[in-house]
Formats: C-alpha cells, sequence, structure tokens
C-alpha cells in the first residue's frame, strides 16, 4: 500500500493519471496490450480529463467499467455510460470498451469479457459510505460473481443527489449492477482517486475500519499493489493538524 497526497485535485488528478499511464504503457510493453477499469463520479473529473491526455497507446487498450444503475436510460446525466462515453471513450481511441447496462444479458457480456485475463489497472473510487463500486455496506464479499446486482443504501443516494446527478433521494435508482468486491481485488494495480472533504471520513475507515462487510473500501488493504491518492481535504483526518501545504 502506497499513500500519494496533493494539495489540490487537479494536481492529485494529475498524479493519478501519470501513474495510471505509466502502469498501462508497462502492461503494453509485457504483453503487448492493456486492460483498464474505471471509476465514475464527481471524484474522478481530474483525473480522468488529465488521463485521456496521457501518451498511450490507446489502440492496444481494452476498458472496463464498474457499475451502472439499474433501469436508468444512458441518456440521462446520471448514467455512467453516459459519463464514460463523454468523459473518455470519446477522447481516447481504445481498442474496445464494455460497459454495463443494467441487464441481465450485459451482466453475462461483461463477465465473460472481463474473465478473459486480468485487468492490468483499476482506477477504483471509494464512497462516502466507504463503498467501492457499488457494493454498499453490508457488502456481498463471499460471492465469486464478477457482477452482481444491489441495493443502494440511504447514505449513497444522499452522494448522488449532493454530486447533483439528481435532485432528490427518492430520484436515485433503487438497484445497481455492480463489480463484486471480489472482482476489484483481481486487479494487477489498484489506484483509488479520493479527492474532497466529504470523502475524509470514507479515506480513515478505508485505512484503519476493519476489514468487514461494513467497510468494503478497507479491503483495498489487502490488495498487494494499491495506492490511494487524496487531497489536503480528503486527508484531513489522517493528517496532523497544522500542516504546511505548497
Amino acid at each position: 500500500m502506497e499513500i500519494r497526497i496533493a494539495s489540490t485535485p487537479e494536481r492529485l488528478g494529475l498524479s493519478a493519471a501519470v501513474h495510471a499511464a505509466h502502469l498501462l504503457n508497462a502492461a503494453i510493453a509485457e504483453r503487448g496490450e492493456a486492460r483498464l477499469l474505471l471509476s465514475t463520479g464527481a471524484s474522478q473529473f481530474e483525473a480522468l480529463a488529465a488521463l485521456v491526455q496521457q501518451p498511450v497507446e490507446w489502440r492496444r487498450v481494452t476498458m472496463f467499467h464498474l457499475d451502472e444503475y439499474v433501469g436508468l436510460p444512458e441518456t440521462h446525466i446520471a448514467s455512467f455510460r453516459k459519463y464514460l462515453k463523454e468523459r473518455f471513450i470519446s477522447r481516447v481511441p481504445l481498442k474496445e470498451a464494455f460497459l454495463v447496462d443494467g441487464t441481465a444479458e450485459g451482466i453475462a457480456r461483461i463477465t465473460e469479457k472481463v474473465r478473459e485475463a486480468p485487468i492490468d489497472v483499476g482506477l477504483i473510487g471509494i464512497g462516502e459510505n466507504a463503498h467501492i463500486a457499488f457494493n454498499d455496506p453490508p457488502a456481498d464479499l463471499d460471492t465469486r460473481d464478477s457482477y452482481i446486482i444491489v441495493n443502494l443504501d440511504e447514505r449513497c443516494k444522499r452522494q448522488q443527489v449532493g454530486e447533483g446527478w439528481f435532485a432528490t433521494v427518492d430520484e436515485v435508482p433503487k438497484q445497481a449492477v455492480s463489480m463484486t468486491v471480489h472482482q476489484i481485488l483481481q486487479c494487477r494495480s489498484i489506484l483509488s482517486i479520493v479527492p474532497h472533504a466529504v470523502k475524509a471520513d470514507a479515506v480513515y475507515k478505508a485505512l484503519y475500519a476493519p476489514q468487514d462487510a461494513m467497510t468494503p473500501a478497507a479491503w483495498l488493504r489487502t490488495h498487494p499493489d494499491w495506492t490511494l491518492y487524496i487531497d489536503r481535504c480528503s486527508a484531513e483526518k489522517i493528517l496532523a493538524p497544522g500542516l504546511q501545504w505548497a
């Protein structure tokens, strides 16, 4: 485990993007291709904007994504398929991109592709309730499926409203398709990009809470190559008061 701290989300995003690009290029040099797993949400804005600018042989990269609401059309502002197409897929010439569409057929299709080979780099955000993907507490830690349908908890729904994706909690879908904790941990390298003060409690829990179903992000500590990227705001519960920043 490694923790990297930046003074702003912009600096944090650039640092994580450079790291991700290095890992992708190393995979391409070794195996001729790379496999990338992406998160969505407001916390990933700066990193994705920087990543599309990195010198990567994108035509050798296959992209997967973590989760999607059940029953939400792609045209909705909160659709993660829409998010990734606008912020990433349309901006780099990928070899392939596989997205979750919330249907049984879609789950089967992306599961088959995910299991063809390990994911080289996973950009795995952490939610305000310490979820990873949409594995809200209590998370299913026993399943060995790659994707499952999950129920969203109240804290998760409030986060989606707070980030501006929905006007009210009642508008947030009750269920989502999510990559499982087990499958996330199969990535060769995991980079967690977690800026902003609203994530400070989740960062603390990811680093210090028990590894159980109530704190899915704590399981990232078991991964042999996990790097946590945080900014001065999301780091406030783990740093000494009065720390000076450049």
